[in-house]
């Protein structure tokens, strides 16, 4: 009943936990079995091991969560020796969730997973561009066409690009993804924020700005997951202050294939699977076959 098939690749559910909340799965390990997930997209990956920022990383909202991370992450060839076996032995769709700073190091990455069991690759192109002063490779959408051009053509796996909700025109972003060849789109990563520490009077990041996700930021990325779902071909996966299973119900009827869990999980370490039950519930109770008689049901009742 729950069983979603995107790209060719089968998911069980459509329920993934999402980047840089779950690590590579250790830590949730204790709660359920992970094998009860969809998938599970790693820890922002970048070629090289990094140690991300400094001073603050971690601000909490009235109904959200700042974070100021800054990819810290073993690096690609560490995940494939130390952390990918573990998450093979998971019984789950694996991501692999890529950043870089340069086209280079992005295609590097991807080279290095082409020959590995992920399932999935994950283009986060969210990341600074260290060649343009440090705007994010995902705010212009012809900036996004030529890395997702430049990465479809020396990747193996599905790509799946993962677009930040501060693009100039998140629409447009996701149809040029597409152009350049991206097997699925998923949307939003985190919203630019900031906080201040009226203690201190000075913002409480070392980076001045941060990214801000859960609940705050559910129902922009809900609105844009219709709009661009209604704009593409490819697949959605929406993500984006999803907290229950109503949530989901929410995304996949706005046309997400699948759903992505994030900052969620910090609160309730069962989220995913909380969601998973209900989600298979509410179909039951609502005469559902599958999930894809539900995907973008919204639209044909505006």
């Amino acid at each position: 009943m729950l069983e979603t098939v995107i790209h060719g690749v089968t998911f069980k559910n459509p329920v993934i936990a999402a980047s840089g909340t779950f690590g590579f799965g250790h830590e949730f390990s204790q709660f359920y079995d992970l094998s009860r997930l969809g998938g599970i997209s790693s820890k922002g990956l970048t070629l090289e091991e990094r140690f991300g920022n400094s001073g603050e990383r971690l601000y909490e909202t009235e109904s959200g969560l700042i974070n100021s991370i800054g990819l810290q992450n073993p690096g690609v060839d560490a995940f494939i020796r130390d952390e990918l076996p573990y998450m093979e032995s998971l019984g789950t769709v694996i991501l692999a969730n890529l950043g870089g700073g340069t086209l280079d190091a992005y295609l590097q990455g991807v080279e290095k997973l082409n020959g590995t069991s992920v399932d999935i690759i994950e283009l986060n192109i969210s990341c600074p561009n260290v060649k343009a002063g440090g705007m994010a490779f995902g705010i212009k959408s012809d900036v996004a066409y030529e890395v997702v051009r430049e990465v479809r053509a020396v990747c193996k796996k599905p790509l799946m690009v993962k677009l930040s909700p501060n693009a100039e025109n998140i629409v447009e972003m996701a149809a040029r993804c597409e152009e350049a060849g991206a097997d699925s789109i998923s949307l939003v990563n985190t919203f630019k924020a900031m906080a201040i520490d009226i203690h201190k009077k000075k913002p409480v990041f070392d980076n001045i700005f941060a990214g801000l996700s859960g609940p705050a930021i559910k129902n922009i990325a809900l609105r844009m997951v219709y709009e661009v779902s209604s704009a593409v071909q490819v697949p959605v996966i929406g993500m984006g202050g999803i907290s229950r299973w109503e949530d989901a119900v929410e995304f996949i009827m706005a046309g997400a294939s699948a759903v992505q869990v994030g900052t969620a999980n910090f609160v309730r370490p069962t989220v995913c699977l909380e969601i998973i039950e209900g989600l298979e519930k509410f179909m039951v109770e609502n005469s559902f076959q599958t999930i894809a008689e539900m995907v973008g049901i919204a639209h044909n009742n505006a």
